[in-house]
């Protein structure tokens, strides 16, 4: 059976005209800025493989710990109760996209974004590698041979690569102990962990064998940002429509015709299978494969270089640059602001974070003495990087009892620990059925904290007046 007629033109840059989909194989461009973003996709591949694995303080320098909590950042390890800390990191953080996409544009997207990190700089050059070449694999597209050996065997190392990635991923959230320990056991030991490794592996070789750049276009918000986020003085990757048009075959030999020879390797080049000649698009994310591409043929026709670089829609126009401008004054001294304050309430942050609980059972319990003992519950984190001995007391008048089997408390640097101590106090203190009281908690240094608490008993009614002294109150005051 013939193979079916391969479409003959397109109506988006990833989508043919009768409605199957155009797939992008970019013809890969050398020149002096794919020679920098490789440089810089291998030193964050690395460093993304190998930051699970490094120690600061023997806490891993990123770990999210999600069933216990706990989020360790370099070392310093943040708990629910830091609301505040991470609400202004995280407003810093978005302040500084803001920030660097105003001065720099989609940066990020062509240098740093694991998805074009990842695909241009492993996933497309293993593909050319087993199948061929650029020319090899548009003719698989054409012929439509989707499972052809070649390709199968793309595919197998794709998926090796992915259980890779998904192992790693797993990593930031389990740490490398536990995930090597885990390697060495059945999955039915551990399955939630399992599961999660196993969907992220999927999902890395779906994204990576078909989803592909429609990830960028479709799935990633960053692009339709832009708008917002760009003005006409942002750093961008642009094409000299006033040098290269009009464009046409050779150009510059005949008069009238700009330096654009209308080869379209831009095109070809482009790993969203857009041209950048059409201008300013939200499917482009600034990765310079165009620019390297036009650089050549700009050599080898004898016209300068630079045809399509880094510039900004105003210096296109022949307009001024202005370093000073809402955005870049704005920004700046919002992100000094919230990251300011970040950098103050950490350094102001107590070395322990301490949180009283109610017992788990019933609220009191009536000794046979008569006594009424509460359990509270008290647990402690250490933020420190050395080992401390916390000691609970309770502060009262006489006659109350602390009862606590573990006191004082020993807690590693970086642990959470959950300690019950019971107090013991005579009834007739419960007045209305509460009593307000303090604890204090402190360590073998100079740390204290006193906290207050609500201990619940039965209810004894409050002291009333003695009948003599209503009798007095209520006597006739004598007149002289």
């Amino acid at each position: 059976m013939a193979a079916p007629a391969a479409p003959t033109g397109r109506v988006l840059a990833t989508l043919n005209e009768d409605g199957s989909r155009r797939w992008i194989r970019p013809k890969p461009s050398s020149g002096k800025w794919l020679i920098r973003r490789r440089a810089v996709a291998y030193a964050l591949m690395a460093f993304y493989l190998a930051f699970p694995h490094l120690r600061w303080n023997g806490k891993p320098w990123m770990l999210l710990d999600l069933p216990r909590r706990e989020f360790t950042f370099f070392g310093t390890t943040f708990l629910p109760t830091d609301t505040l800390l991470l609400m202004l990191l995280f407003v810093s953080t978005l302040i500084l996209i803001f920030l660097l996409t105003a001065l720099f544009g989609r940066v990020w997207c062509g240098w740093a974004c694991p998805q074009t990190v990842w695909m241009e700089f492993l996933f497309r050059p293993i593909e050319r590698l087993v199948e061929g070449g650029f020319n090899a694999s548009r003719a698989l597209d054409r012929e439509r041979k989707h499972f052809a050996p070649r390709r199968l065997l793309k595919y197998a190392i794709y998926a090796v690569l992915a259980v890779l990635l998904g192992n790693t991923f797993l990593a930031y959230f389990v740490g490398t102990d536990a995930l090597f320990r885990w390697m060495l056991q059945s999955p039915l030991e551990h399955p939630t962990p399992f599961i999660v490794m196993a969907v992220t592996s999927v999902a890395v070789f779906l994204d990576f064998t078909w989803f592909r750049e429609q990830t960028c276009l479709v799935a990633c918000p960053y692009g339709r940002w832009q708008s917002a986020l760009l003005d006409k003085q942002s750093l961008i990757v642009a094409y000299d429509r006033g040098r290269g048009e009009p464009r046409g075959h050779g150009a510059g030999a005949r008069p009238g015709l700009g330096d654009c020879v209308a080869c379209n390797v831009c095109v070809m080049t482009c790993p969203t299978g857009i041209d950048i000649r059409d201008g300013l698009q939200m499917e482009c994310i600034h990765c310079t494969q165009c620019a390297d591409a036009c650089d050549d043929i700009m050599v080898k026709v004898g016209k300068p270089t630079g045809l399509i670089r880094y510039s900004s829609q105003d210096a296109l126009a022949g307009k001024p640059p202005k370093k000073l401008r809402p955005r870049t004054v704005l920004y700046p001294v919002g992100f000094t602001l919230f990251f300011g304050a970040f950098l103050l309430a950490l350094a102001n942050r107590s070395p322990a974070d301490v949180t009283l609980l109610g017992s788990l059972g019933a609220p009191f319990a009536v000794e046979a003495n008569g006594e009424v003992a509460n359990q509270v519950r008290i647990r402690i984190a250490n933020r420190t990087a050395t080992e401390h001995l916390y000691t609970i007391a309770y502060i009262d008048e006489p006659g109350a009892k602390l009862i606590a089997p573990e006191n004082p408390v020993r807690v590693r640097p970086g642990e959470m620990v959950t300690t019950t101590v019971f107090v013991m106090q005579p009834q007739a203190r419960f007045v209305g059925g509460e009593r307000r009281v303090r604890f204090r908690l402190s360590d073998e240094t100079d740390f204290t904290r006193e906290f207050a608490w609500r201990l619940l008993g039965p209810s004894t009614p409050r002291p009333t007046s003695t009948s003599a002294e209503s009798a007095g109150r209520n006597a006739p005051v004598p007149r002289s």
